[in-house]
């Protein structure tokens, strides 16, 4: 078990305490303490089966919770059980080296007098959280409530600044998109595609996050002081801006690759014109000189010594007037 707790502590009045190791030790003893407002806050990290079972069973932890947080994969969502709150968040990670997002999954139980929370992947803010709240004793002292809006404020509020700079990469692309040269049409495309890929994985982790968080800004939710309520209100509203600047995000992408696409089809019309104007041009000498190889014995001009340059000069008079048609009306 010491592989997979991160930490775990006692909180009494606002203020972190110490305690039993033992993490059953500690739960009895934040409950006697409850009318100070004591709690037991565990962090897992990955948890096997084996390991989570003895977690789950000295929390009282409802089985269908439990099967979640161990399968991971799941959407963001809020459970209410007899015994405890179950609610799952999907965090986002930004790679700047990559340009590319990546999503984790942090689940959070709440009961009577303890949080559990269980990581899988990156990207989970807990250790920053945990460290803000316990600078910030007035908060704390609200008990698991505050454990559960920090998290909430810290996932969403990220939200926000991973659209920021995935709002500068679509800025790069769209510049790359309708420069002069059109760049590399291949390349282009395929990156489209992929930021398009990673505007939907971060849509699944704001979208279905809307309806758990305009629950717990109603209030009427177990286990959740009613005075929180305007704090999850203001989390629901920048979880609200964060979904408008995806949904942006997307909308855009898919104008730029429209725009895209229109651009490739001017720019083949435009090769399909040039060759078709080369092939006029070519046409004329090689119709005259295909009639006058044909080797005919009664032919106008054959005997005359100015016949062979007049046909070369009427190719040519034919050729550059062709060649100015074209110029003039665009197609050269």
């Amino acid at each position: 078990m010491r592989a997979v707790i991160v930490d775990c502590a006692i909180y009494r009045d606002g203020r972190r305490s110490t305690g039993p190791a033992d993490f059953s030790d500690a739960l009895d003893e934040a409950r006697r303490a409850s009318s100070d407002g004591a709690f037991v806050w565990i962090g897992l990290h990955e948890p096997t089966e084996e390991e989570f079972d003895h977690v789950a069973d000295e929390f009282s932890l409802h089985p269908l919770a439990v099967e979640d947080a161990l399968k991971a994969h799941q959407r963001p969502k809020l459970e209410v059980y007899d015994d405890s709150l179950f609610m799952v968040l999907k965090p986002v990670l930004y790679e700047p080296s990559s340009d590319k997002v990546s999503t984790g999954e942090l689940m959070v139980f709440l009961g009577d007098s303890f949080v559990v929370t269980v990581r899988h992947g990156q990207g989970a803010p807990l250790a920053a959280v945990r460290q803000r709240l316990e600078a910030e004793p007035d908060v704390l002292r609200h008990g698991p409530t505050a454990v559960l809006y920090a998290i909430s404020d810290a996932v969403v509020d990220h939200y926000i600044e991973v659209s920021g700079e995935l709002q500068v990469d679509l800025e790069e692309l769209e510049t790359e998109v309708f420069q002069p040269s059109g760049g590399d049409a291949k390349n282009t495309a395929s990156r489209i595609y992929t930021f398009k890929r990673q505007v939907l994985e971060f849509r699944r982790a704001t979208g279905p996050l809307t309806g758990p968080m305009a629950r717990l800004a109603g209030g009427g939710v177990p286990f959740v002081d009613e005075h929180a309520q305007p704090f999850f209100r203001d989390v629901s509203d920048h979880l609200t801006r964060a979904g408008e600047q995806v949904e942006g995000l997307d909308r855009l992408l898919s104008d730029i690759l429209s725009a895209h696409l229109a651009q490739m089809g001017v720019r083949q019309n435009d090769d399909m014109r040039k060759i078709s104007a080369w092939a006029a041009m070519a046409a004329v000498p090689t119709m005259v000189a295909g009639v006058y190889g044909m080797n005919f014995e009664h032919m106008w001009e054959l005997d005359q010594v100015w016949g062979y340059p007049a046909v070369i000069v009427l190719m040519a008079v034919a050729v550059v007037g062709l060649f100015r048609l074209f110029k003039r009306r665009g197609w050269l």
